[in-house]
């Protein structure tokens, strides 16, 4: 069923709006996918916030002019998954897991930062921590040194009552 201009239009500035949002995009061929298949992506992706969409080539295309995203306008070959994220680490995790998953799912092209990256980059960059870890990370080890002074002064007067109780029960001994 073809779409009107109206209906053209409002799906062009739907994908310039995500994009303005993104950092990060991939492309995907998704030829052979059940049903099943695409929901399971979708619902994926929409728990880590990651935007799909399967928007006509010609459309797309459109939409990705003069914006970091303009490398891919040559991948944009076939019927493809666009997919697009803040968070390119959360996009990248889960188009590497679905394309491990599945086998009619095949990784194009990406793009991070206005730099066409490959399917191996993508496997990579799943592979990373995501932000949460990392800040848990780093406020773990923030918090180390403060742990590790107030333990120490802790044990200044907790050495000193086990003196005290050592003198005293010696004492209780000797009379």
């Amino acid at each position: 069923m073809s779409l009107s201009l109206e209906q053209k239009k409002a799906l062009v500035s739907e994908v310039v709006e995500s994009i303005r949002k993104s950092s990060a995009g991939v492309l995907a061929e998704y030829r052979g996918m059940s049903v099943q298949q695409m929901t399971s992506l979708r619902r994926a992706a929409h728990a880590e916030g990651v935007w799909i969409k399967v928007v006509k080539n010609n459309l797309a295309k459109r939409a990705i002019k003069d914006s970091d995203f303009e490398c891919l306008t040559d991948h944009f070959v076939g019927p493809v998954l666009f997919s697009l994220s803040e968070d390119p680490v959360s996009l990248a995790r889960v188009v590497a897991k679905f394309e491990k998953e599945n086998e009619e799912f095949k990784i194009s092209a990406g793009v991070m930062s206005g730099s066409l990256i490959d399917q191996e980059t993508i496997v990579r960059l799943s592979r990373t921590p995501s932000r949460e870890e990392l800040l848990a990370k780093l406020v773990g080890g923030m918090k180390a040194p403060s742990a590790k002074l107030v333990s120490t002064l802790n044990e200044i007067p907790a050495k000193f009552v086990r003196t005290l109780a050592a003198v005293a029960a010696s004492r209780e001994q000797a009379s």
